[in-house]
């Protein structure tokens, strides 16, 4: 499964150390992915590994996977900004003692439970290696006495999505949404991943490759999304060659947040593998 990871059209694939493995497995699945990262050819996939929390064994994932060459490293369970600095310490000095460049690894923070969430704007700004946090559904509804509902939007995780999301956008990061644990359930996968694009999460996690489709397909823009997006382009092209302060298309004007939106578009678009003639 390690070997196969990047035939799948993933943008990211994360390995488990933590929850997924026993007690008496974790030296041996340590030492697996060890070599498995140093020695197979993953592509332009980026390359996660969720650790064990630090007093856990997460030291020893640290200081071997940063020697491997992994690209993110992502902290469980992650309750408050001080998590996040000792994990940043930990790395930083893997780091030195292996010689790979300092800040070339990079984190991501998981946010599982109560504390978690209502610590997020803090935790997303402990660190310059955070590139993004992600919500852990199951874990946080259990700690809120209450079970997922996807069938009802997921209305029990509106909070935590909503003070991760701004958590994120507070710090220039990237907000990332929990995985739907029914892999036989495609219609309610896709609109779950409607729902939290419409949000405004960047992306969602995945526990099976059937799901990466399903997942892609809302998230990357429609035809009609990008025509738009480069006629808004060409109109404020067309107004600057005129020395015209004043845009607009179609009889509405274009301010800032448009142009901003048109061209997040054109960069999933070109993300995603698109041909976008500008």
């Amino acid at each position: 499964m390690i070997r196969d990871a990047a035939i799948y059209g993933a943008d990211a694939v994360m390995f488990d150390l933590e929850d997924s493995v026993s007690l008496k497995e974790k030296d041996t699945s340590r030492f697996l992915l060890f070599n498995a990262i140093k020695t197979l050819d993953f592509g332009d996939l980026e390359t996660v590994v969720r650790i064990n929390s630090l007093d856990m064994g997460g030291i020893d994932d640290i200081n071997a996977m940063v020697r491997a060459g992994i690209k993110v490293i992502r902290l469980p369970k992650t309750e408050t900004a001080q998590d996040v600095v000792e994990a940043d310490e930990a790395i930083t000095a893997a780091e030195k003692q292996c010689g790979r460049e300092l800040g070339s690894t990079r984190m991501m923070a998981a946010i599982e439970g109560p504390t978690g969430v209502l610590n997020a704007p803090a935790i997303a700004l402990a660190s310059k290696r955070l590139i993004g946090i992600a919500l852990g559904a199951e874990d946080y509804v259990t700690s809120m006495k209450t079970r997922r509902f996807p069938e009802k939007n997921g209305e029990e995780l509106f909070f935590a999505r909503s003070m991760i999301l701004h958590a994120a956008r507070s710090a220039g990061i990237a907000a990332l949404d929990t995985v739907f644990s029914d892999i036989n359930d495609m219609d309610t996968l896709r609109k779950e991943a409607e729902l939290i694009k419409q949000l405004g999460f960047d992306g969602k996690s995945v526990i099976n490759p059937r799901q990466i489709p399903v997942v892609n397909a809302v998230f990357t823009p429609t035809q009609k999304e990008i025509d738009n997006a480069l006629a808004v382009k060409a109109a404020i092209a067309e107004a600057e060659s005129k020395g015209s302060g004043v845009i607009a298309l179609n009889g509405k004007m274009i301010d800032k947040p448009i142009v901003d939106r048109a061209e997040r578009v054109l960069m999933l678009a070109k993300a995603a593998g698109l041909a976008v003639e500008e």
